[in-house]
């Protein structure tokens, strides 16, 4: 028997390699095809939520398309387009209420939002009448986080810092374990923590820096998680070849380590930020709000954007005040956009491609 004849005995049986395969618009023509057909299923049933025309036409997409391409191309293929497609699934799925969301906001809260709105109070206000805006609330807020974030943000980055390139036994395990508790603390139980030991114990009156220590509470673990997880993806090599050069440990990790991580710390510094952005139970504990300008966050009672809307929607309870409420909610998701944007901005001004 020839070589060619035993290379030709050896071919795996079945479909081969090179079997027919979907048209390129197959994936849009099924999708556009299951949307039309769960629209159908869904008003002749009777079916009055739009949500449930959209899990039915999702449902269809993957099997009509798992079918076609099973009949087509094989069940290998079936598989592999099977996966796609729930992915596919999953992403709008994930995308379509984040959208909703910010375009009902908008929707809501642009009519309010204008040069007035930004730059009063509500002191002199009439709680139930028009009017008012939320220069307060955003004064507070922006002192709050800057606070806190100047509190959580070093030691976070220190203890990242620590546990990847010193942390050796059981201290660092018992410092892991610690943040991971934290990670899972509810932000009303380090506001009682602060109210307690700072407001209670020592003796200090409601202010925004009492706010600011519970929300410092709430951002070190994510900062900690975040910074650490970069520090690890940092090659050993860069490490090495520094060691090798004679440069002292806490010099490579300042001038090595920390730069070649900085775009991953600082997007993880924005995460911990807009997850504290928004805290209500803390600020209501500690901060205790006002209708008046307060620009010192270390005395007397202050406002913050979180804090405003569940004032203005939960005990102002009519028009004016849901309309406030959305102007505000529209801001201060503006106000964590923004940060994010910052952020990659900053993150790739810094970063080893671009020459920092």
């Amino acid at each position: 028997m020839t070589v060619t004849a035993v290379v030709e005995d050896a071919r795996p049986v079945g479909r081969p390699l090179t079997a027919n395969r979907l048209p390129k618009w197959a994936p849009a023509a099924v999708a556009g095809g299951s949307i039309a057909l769960g629209c159908a299923i869904g008003a002749l049933g009777g079916l009055a939520s739009h949500l449930q025309w959209g899990l039915i036409s999702a449902l269809l997409f993957v099997l009509i398309g798992y079918v076609l391409s099973a009949r087509v191309e094989g069940r290998r293929q079936a598989k592999d387009r099977l996966a796609t497609s729930v992915v596919w699934v999953a992403f709008i799925l994930a995308v379509v209420p984040l959208v909703a969301l910010i375009s009902y906001t908008v929707q809501q809260g642009i009519e309010v939002v204008n040069g007035n709105f930004l730059s009063h109070s509500m002191k002199g206000v009439i709680q139930s009448g028009p009017g008012g805006g939320i220069y307060h609330a955003l004064i507070g807020t922006l002192e709050q986080v800057a606070l806190a974030t100047a509190i959580a943000a070093p030691i976070g980055l220190l203890t990242a810092v620590y546990l990847v390139e010193y942390g050796r036994g059981t201290l660092a395990k018992a410092v892991t374990f610690f943040v991971d508790v934290m990670t899972g603390i509810p932000s009303i139980v380090a506001g009682l923590f602060i109210l307690s030991l700072w407001n209670l114990a020592l003796g200090f009156s409601y202010s925004g820096f009492s706010g600011s220590l519970a929300l410092a509470i709430l951002m070190m673990p994510v900062v900690v998680r975040s910074t650490e997880e970069m520090l690890k993806l940092v090659p050993n090599e860069l490490r090495e070849a520094s060691y090798a050069l004679g440069v002292p440990k806490w010099k490579t990790i300042l001038r090595i380590v920390l730069p070649t991580a900085i775009g991953g710390i600082t997007t993880g510094v924005m995460l911990a930020v807009a997850r504290i952005t928004g805290e209500t139970a803390p600020v209501m504990m500690l901060v205790f709000g006002a209708d008046y300008i307060n620009n010192n966050p270390f005395d007397g009672p202050q406002q913050s954007l979180p804090m405003y809307i569940w004032t203005q929607y939960s005990q102002v309870n009519n028009d004016y005040g849901y309309a406030r409420a959305w102007g505000a909610a529209l801001v201060l998701i503006a106000f964590v956009m923004g940060l994010n944007l910052i952020a990659r901005g900053i993150a790739r001004w810094r970063s080893p491609k671009g020459g920092h």
